[in-house]
Order: structure tokens, then C-alpha cells, then sequence
């Protein structure tokens, strides 16, 4: 598949939709015109790529629809450089939104397959993460810890404590959490020990697996 003026239309279009839905930072919506969703996904679902839809992207796993990714983007107030932990790559899109924002991504993939496409496509892309790693997205990278932000990609039940833990004093994490359908949830750490917590309302993901051996 090519990325072509069509393509790029198609993006400006989806862009224009997100603004109305109240996506208002232009940087996320920069980057929604810059990223070509339609590469991201198998050939048969070309055709919809750029609706505001999510779509299977094998081993039980989805994209999000756009709307999502640019509404999580836009609630980690993304600066230049700032790294950045993504638990849960999947087909690497939101990802790459990142990177367009000229993040340092972490990003971290449970689904061994999916970790392994996922990786190549990026090489092939030419998507330079700074580290991708097949883990226990529970765990996070306490290594490459603090974080400026984090963004968990799949329904969560509960918030996992290492995940506020690697989060630096003034970063923000987003998740969305509850079991059947999932409430998106912003964390900020505003000291040591504390953090502020605002709820933005229903949203369905798939669940965020972990390591259970």
C-alpha cells in the first residue's frame, strides 16, 4: 500500500471530525494528518481507514478508533522530548501519533506476534521508538523510569502501582479503567506521595493482559 494525495485528504477530513468532536489541541490534530492510519491496518480494511472507527488487528486485539487516540494524546499534554511510556503497542499507530508529537516513546506489547510485526513494520517505516519491548505492560519499564507521561492502550481494572511509581512529579498518566467498559482516567502527580485524579467519561478497550506466571 502507498500513502497518497487521496490518503492525505481522507486524514484532513478525519482531522476536521475530531475538532468538531472537541479534539482542540493543533498538534494532536497535526499529527492525526500526518500519520497514515490506512498503513497501520490490513489490506481489506483500507477503504475505512479513515473513518472514526476501531478495526481488528489479530491476536484479539483492535486499533482504537481515532477519536480515542487523539482524546488520550490530548490529555498527556505531549512537549518535545518528553519520554513518554506506552503500555500496550498493538498495530503501533497511537504510537506513532506520539512520535510525530516528538516524543521519546517507550512503548511496551504483551502479544508476542503482535510485538513482532509490530516491530518490523516500525524498521520498515522508518518509526524510531526509543526502546520496543515484548512485557508485562503491569510492570512498566521501572528501568527507564520517571516518565513525563503514560498512556495505557487497553482496559485496566484497577490502576497498577508501579505505573504511578515511574511517573515523574508533574507527569500524567492516562488510563482507562474498569472491567466490562472502562471510565478514561488522568492521573497527575503533584508530589512524592499524592495525585490528583479526574474521570472523563465511558470508553470500551480491550483488556490489558498481564504476565500471570
Amino acid at each position: 500500500m502507498q500513502d497518497t494525495l487521496r490518503h492525505q485528504g481522507l486524514r484532513n477530513q478525519l482531522a476536521e471530525l475530531l475538532s468538531t468532536k472537541g479534539i482542540v489541541d493543533l498538534q494532536v490534530l497535526h499529527a492525526i494528518r500526518q500519520v497514515p492510519r490506512h498503513l497501520f491496518l490490513d489490506s481489506g480494511f483500507e477503504a475505512h481507514a479513515y473513518q472514526d472507527k476501531a478495526f481488528p488487528i489479530g491476536a484479539d486485539q483492535t486499533i482504537s478508533q481515532p477519536y480515542t487516540v487523539a482524546f488520550q494524546t490530548q490529555l498527556l499534554h505531549v512537549k518535545p522530548q518528553q519520554k513518554i511510556l506506552e503500555i500496550g503497542t498493538g498495530c503501533g499507530y497511537q504510537t506513532a501519533v506520539l512520535l510525530e508529537l516528538k516524543a521519546k516513546v517507550f512503548t511496551v506489547e504483551r502479544q508476542g506476534a503482535l510485538f513482532k510485526r509490530t516491530k518490523l513494520f516500525f524498521g520498515k517505516m522508518g518509526y524510531r521508538p526509543k526502546k520496543t519491548v515484548f512485557g508485562d505492560g503491569y510492570k512498566g519499564l521501572p528501568e527507564h523510569a520517571p516518565f513525563d507521561g503514560i498512556i495505557v492502550t487497553a482496559g485496566a481494572p484497577e490502576v497498577p502501582k508501579a505505573l504511578l511509581s515511574q511517573l515523574k512529579i508533574g507527569g500524567r498518566l492516562v488510563i482507562p479503567v474498569g472491567a466490562d467498559s472502562q471510565v478514561m482516567t488522568l492521573f497527575e502527580r503533584t508530589s512524592e506521595k499524592e495525585f490528583k485524579k479526574t474521570e472523563y467519561g465511558d470508553f470500551r478497550f480491550v483488556p490489558l493482559l498481564e504476565d500471570k506466571n
